[in-house]
Formats: structure tokens, C-alpha cells, sequence
């Protein structure tokens, strides 16, 4: 449902966008009146919100952080005023039609000086799909006109916040994963583009190789000497590749591949789909192995996570922190 949210006190505005994302601090950066309001809705995992408000300065601080939460990533799509965003020793001023992603788990700060709208797309870090070092290199970075990165995503969420009132059930949410979806591969391109970034032969060849893995991982024969050959590297070279970066080829397949079970079994439009089929459907075709990996990353079974994903908000949250499964934001 379309939820409109209004303050017209600061300690309300401080109260009202902590519950809307996550734990933040809040500050006037002038005397007088104030008032602000929060629209959006949640579209299962994923919250789109428009913020409008009187100027004022935000703050995510290593306090907060410490007090525990889950990792989310934050797209704000800059509509009226102008704000300035600070996170991992970068900053940058965002005007009307730029965009810009930060991460709730490390410090940050949003100081509007003037009164504001913005569009936030909110959403766990896991379905972006990229390793949070990566991610790092663009937090805090101004994406807007002349940018390709900026001109493909801001139109698309510029059109889907357009539609959020009206947006419910599987069609807003698969269009909001869409919008996920079109950011993490235009950040990919842009994090392994980048004219600052040192070249490292290493690196550009996991990244490919990861991306293989990802386009393969309905084949239940994906292994490493498919994968090693495939890249025309021996099966030592890619095994060291992977434990260079902190993982195993094994535990790298198997992590994508129930990241990829996850979305289906939260997915409406997957609803009918028996949990052994999706299973099967990336490459985990034994139903009780399946269920075994699955409970053991993420504190549930399949058939308890789906039921998860169809419950209400106040539910779905109850049941995750009691069982350890990830809750929506």
C-alpha cells in the first residue's frame, strides 16, 4: 500500500525516517518551522520513497551503525534542491536529475541546505551482487547528465517513482528488482571502467570469470574444471585467483546460486513454482541438499523463507529476527 507520512516537528521527522529506512540522526540546520513528509510503499525487499522536506542535515553515525541492523544500499535520485552527500572520504553536491548510491553500513552524511525532494530507492546489499569493495570505489559519487551511468538508471527511476503510487503486487515488484538489477550492471561496467582504477590482470580476469560462473549457474555440471578451461587457465591458477580474494570457486557457485534461489522463492510471480524446481532451475536438482545449503546460509528453510516473503511487514519482521532470516527494510 501507498503510505504518506507527514512531520510537522523535528523530533517527528527524526522519528519518522529512522522507522522509514534505518537509524539515523538528524539535525535543523536553521531556526524555525519545519515540516516534512515521507510517500512511498515496499514492494517486498525493495522500498521506494519520496522525501520532502525542510533543509536539514542527516547523519548515519558509527553509533547507529554499531547498535546492529542489515546492510542496505540507498539510490537517491536528486528531484528539487540541491544536497550534499558524504561517505568514505568523497563528497558531492547533488542537484535536480543526479543520483547517488551510499551504504547504511559505514558513516554518512545528507546536509540539505535548502528545502528538498528526492526519490530513495532502498534495498539489501545482497541483491546487488557485487563485492562491497567494489561497490565502495562509487559511494558518494555524483551520476547525472553526461555520465552513462547516470543517464540510463535516472530516467528509469524517475519513471518507476512516477508510478509508485499506482505500483502493487508481482508487476511493482519485479519492476523495482528491474531497477536493481540495471544498477548493479551499469555499476559493474563502471567500477572496472574507471580511468582512476590500477590495472590489475588478476582482478579484470575474476571479474570475468565470475560473470561466467553467473551466466552458467543452471548447469548442474558447473565446476571448476569446466570453468578453468573455459579461460584457458589451469584449475591451481583459478583456485588461487579465488582464494586471493577471500573465497573458494565452490562456495563462490554455491552463494550465487541460493542468492538466485532466494529471488525466485520471494518473487510472486513465482508463487506457484514447487520449491524443488527452483532449486533445480540453478543447478541445485537434489531437493534435500537444497534444503540443507539453503537453511544453512540464511537460518531457514526454502518453504519457510517463501512463507516469510508472503507474510505482512510486521510478520515477516518478527518471524526473520526470531529465526535469523534477513528482513525487508
Amino acid at each position: 500500500m501507498y503510505r504518506i507520512d507527514h512531520a510537522d516537528s523535528f523530533g517527528a521527522w527524526r522519528r519518522l525516517i529512522s522507522q522509514s529506512f534505518v537509524p539515523l540522526e538528524a539535525v535543523p540546520v536553521r531556526p524555525g518551522p519545519f515540516a516534512g513528509r515521507v510517500g512511498g510503499r515496499r514492494l517486498n525487499d525493495v522500498g521506494m520513497m519520496h522525501v520532502e522536506a525542510t533543509a536539514h542535515t542527516v547523519e548515519r553515525t558509527p553509533g547507529l551503525i554499531a547498535a546492529g541492523s542489515e546492510g542496505y544500499y540507498k539510490l537517491n535520485l536528486q528531484l528539487e534542491g540541491s544536497g550534499l552527500l558524504l561517505q568514505d572520504g568523497r563528497e558531492t553536491t547533488l542537484r535536480p536529475g543526479d543520483l547517488a548510491i551510499y551504504d547504511t553500513q559505514r558513516p554518512y552524511t545528507l546536509a540539505f541546505g535548502e528545502d528538498f525532494r528526492t526519490l530513495v530507492l532502498m534495498f539489501p546489499q545482497h541483491l546487488l551482487g557485487l563485492a562491497p569493495d567494489d561497490v565502495a570505489e562509487l559511494t558518494a559519487v555524483r551520476m547525472g547528465r553526461g555520465q552513462r551511468l547516470g543517464e540510463a538508471v535516472a530516467p528509469f527511476v524517475a519513471q518507476i517513482g512516477q508510478m509508485l503510487p499506482s505500483l502493487e503486487g508481482p508487476t511493482g515488484y519485479r519492476l523495482a528488482r528491474n531497477v536493481v538489477d540495471l544498477l548493479a550492471t551499469l555499476l559493474a561496467d563502471e567500477v572496472y571502467a574507471r580511468p582512476d582504477r590500477k590495472p590489475d590482470d588478476h582482478a579484470r580476469l575474476l571479474h570475468r570469470i565470475q560473470h561466467h560462473i553467473d551466466a552458467n549457474l543452471a548447469d548442474p555440471g558447473l565446476g571448476p574444471r569446466g570453468i578453468a578451461a573455459a579461460h584457458f587457465i589451469s584449475t591451481r591458477t583459478l583456485h588461487q585467483l579465488f582464494a586471493d580474494a577471500g573465497h573458494t570457486v565452490a562456495g563462490w557457485i554455491r552463494e550465487r546460486r541460493l542468492e538466485r534461489c532466494r529471488r525466485d522463492l520471494a518473487d510472486p510471480l513465482h508463487a506457484r513454482v514447487p520449491v524443488g524446481a527452483i532449486g533445480a532451475r540453478w543447478g541445485l536438482p537434489d531437493a534435500a541438499h537444497f534444503s540443507r545449503v539453503f537453511r544453512a546460509a540464511f537460518g531457514s528453510s526454502p518453504t519457510q523463507y517463501r512463507r516469510l516473503a508472503d507474510s505482512t511487514p510486521a510478520t515477516r519482521t518478527a518471524a526473520a529476527a526470531a529465526q535469523g532470516v534477513p528482513r525487508s527494510p
